[in-house]
């Protein structure tokens, strides 16, 4: 084995193979994209025409799509500022938990498992207007039913929510397994010299779990920017185009509309958002959470 271990080549063919995957399902489709991107090409016809920058401009002066971009807004903004929160609140409650915690953990983690679609139904049952399970619990107390998925006021929030539902349960999996490696020495530590649990918190697990915050909050920024499966079975980018993201208008307006070419503008748009974004977070406040050793 130290023999195979200290030949080159054996590296070599490792790099190789990682290479040529790297290349055939990343390298390759970005530059196809690219290059379509600036054609007319509508995804069936052999028949190719260049047309320059006249798919990037079409998109960047089309109102429905900077629609689409600031719902995408909306996405990160909820997601970092709403949906971590609640995730990084529920671990440190389920970490404290004594009797049944491996019960919690598979009950958060479960909706993370299921699929977009049936997450998608059953949500819109809970919004229905009529039999709604929302809509009966406002009117028990008193209150007007509300057309949640059909009212542009509403139809954006309740996306959201429904997002966050789905994919809180692996956040809080992550967030909590670093919870549970924090040496409880140094929580008790803590206790004896009179720290309030509030004050543990604020002072050793939230510094210690930082890094693993910053990831999550990474990966709820580029879920967000992607977004697209639950909104196209919750409704479809309506009303009005009210729930529209960048994805889903890519779909709705060049893909099934054959119009590849365009379509492939707007994926290399999506990419350089999502690269700007990304970059932008390392820069500013990713680095500012280091790596803690204990």
């Amino acid at each position: 084995m130290k023999k195979v271990l200290r030949n080159p080549l054996t590296y070599v063919m490792f790099v190789t193979l990682g290479m040529l995957l790297l290349i055939m399902f990343f390298i390759y489709p970005l530059i196809s994209s690219l290059y379509y991107s600036f054609t007319n090409w509508n995804g069936i016809s052999d028949h190719v025409k260049m047309i320059g920058f006249k798919n990037y401009s079409k998109a960047l002066s089309d109102p429905a799509f900077w629609n689409s971009v600031e719902n995408n807004g909306y996405f990160i903004l909820f997601s970092v500022f709403v949906q971590v929160p609640i995730t990084v609140v529920t671990a440190l409650m389920i970490a404290n938990v004594k009797k049944l915690q491996g019960l919690y953990k598979t009950a958060i983690f479960l909706p993370t498992v299921m699929s977009t679609a049936v997450i998608g139904i059953l949500w819109g049952f809970i919004y229905n207007y009529d039999v709604g399970l929302l809509n009966t619990i406002i009117v028990f107390f008193g209150g007007e039913p509300k057309d949640w998925l059909g009212s542009p006021k509403t139809a954006m929030l309740s996306i959201l929510i429904t997002n966050c539902w789905q994919w809180a349960g692996f956040y809080i999996v992550m967030i909590l397994a670093a919870i549970l490696t924090i040496p409880k020495e140094l929580d008790e530590a803590a206790m004896i010299d009179g720290a309030t649990g509030l004050q543990r918190v604020r002072t050793i697990t939230l510094p210690l779990i930082m890094p693993v915050i910053s990831v999550v909050i990474m990966l709820s920024i580029a879920g967000s920017m992607k977004a697209a499966d639950i909104i196209i079975v919750m409704t479809k980018g309506g009303p009005a185009s009210s729930t529209d993201v960048m994805a889903t208008y890519m779909i709705k307006y060049a893909i099934t509309n054959f119009k590849y070419g365009y379509g492939n503008a707007l994926s290399f748009i999506i990419f350089i958002f999502t690269m700007v974004i990304t970059v932008l977070y390392q820069r500013l406040f990713a680095k500012r959470a280091e790596r803690i050793d204990y």
